[in-house]
């Protein structure tokens, strides 16, 4: 496969590699895919929820997570590849971790789950000059016209990357429940060309490259050359790397990836208000018939309403990333079944790309 420019920044490989949180991807993972030449993606939920001072004062400890992963994961890196941050729009706190991760040194700013409509204004520094590239996630090409379009209007700007996600990825989903109960009728192929023509209009006006990014259910190169024979300059990758030997969740968490088959696989009800896809352990069967008790707010989403929702997210999250993978959640691509074993970053990195 071709390099990947990204800004001023060419990169070896053209491989994004999906931020995945709660601290699923880290500076362990982040830094060691950056090494090989791609893009390291640190998720920012929750990410110092293993600090000491997690319990007591969630926010001021996340951002100083931030700074720490951030700085590790670029001394893995070598001065390779980016290392950036993935910040959910649906976060709390999202504005403060996106200025976190540029004052940092984050190379690029990447956020979904919501439309982030003011991400320009935030990777700003005091003198108003751009101190990480911008890359929203979308699931249309009518997602990324409203956003490249709000930019253009009121920033004078646009995007570095647009990352196209396919309703076969892990984590939360940008469709309905009803179109992820036929994913064909969905048609990404046509999502991702639909994509490629809007961001023409805003290349030509600002002289400037958006590369286009796009994945979900990326697990074979024969699934890589597809995506990249519809033009698109690179692809993301992201439960693919939760069985390597350098991601940060527990071995626990990488093995229920390896024993897990296709029926264990399915789509649930997330308190970000999106579906998601995850495994269907004791957990969710739980969830799915009565409400988990919560005992403790950690301040993680920005519309919650912890009276009203099944489960506390945070809390599944982190019980699985620590281990308890029958009692946590653990989100998961449409094809995690296929994988059957421990690898490593650059082995998976030179499967899909090399």
């Amino acid at each position: 496969m071709s390099s990947l420019v990204i800004g001023n920044k060419t990169l070896d490989t053209p491989i994004v590699q999906g931020g995945m949180g709660v601290g699923v991807s880290r500076s362990g993972l982040a830094g060691a895919v950056a090494k090989q030449g791609g893009v390291g993606i640190i998720s920012t939920a929750q990410i110092g929820y293993d600090e000491p001072e997690f319990e007591k004062d969630q926010p001021g400890t996340n951002l100083k997570a931030i700074k720490k992963h951030i700085q590790i994961a670029k001394e893995i890196a070598g001065g390779k590849g980016l290392v950036g941050v993935n910040v959910m729009v649906a976060l709390k706190h999202y504005r403060e971790h996106v200025q976190a991760a540029v004052a940092a040194g984050a190379d690029i700013v990447v956020c979904g789950a919501g439309l982030p409509l003011d991400l320009p204004e935030l990777v700003k520094d005091e003198n108003g000059e751009k101190k990480a590239y911008i890359a929203p996630i979308v699931s249309s090409s009518r997602a990324a016209e409203l956003i490249l379009k709000r930019w253009d209007m009121k920033y004078n700007t646009t995007a570095d990357m647009l990352v196209v996600e396919g309703p076969e990825a892990g984590g939360h989903l940008g469709y309905s429940n009803e179109q992820l109960d036929d994913i064909e009728s969905i048609g990404f192929d046509d999502i991702v060309r639909g994509v490629l023509e809007v961001k023409k209009t805003y290349e030509e006006k600002y002289g400037h490259k958006i590369a286009v990014v796009a994945g979900g259910g990326i697990y074979t190169r024969e699934d890589a050359d597809h995506i990249m024979a519809l033009g698109v300059d690179g692809i993301q990758v992201a439960s693919r790397f939760v069985t390597t030997q350098e991601c940060d969740a527990s071995e626990a968490y990488k093995n229920a990836y390896v024993n897990a088959k296709k029926e264990d696989i399915v789509i649930v009800k997330s308190p970000v208000g999106m579906p998601g896809r995850a495994l269907n352990n004791a957990f969710i069967k739980r969830v799915s018939v009565q409400k988990e008790p919560i005992k403790k707010c950690y301040l993680c989403l920005e519309k919650c309403k912890p009276a009203e929702v099944p489960y506390c997210i945070t809390k599944a999250l982190t019980d699985a990333v620590q281990g308890d993978v029958d009692n946590g959640l653990v989100f998961c691509g449409a094809k995690t079944y296929m994988i059957d074993r421990i690898s490593t970053v650059s082995e998976v990195m030179k499967e899909l790309a090399g």
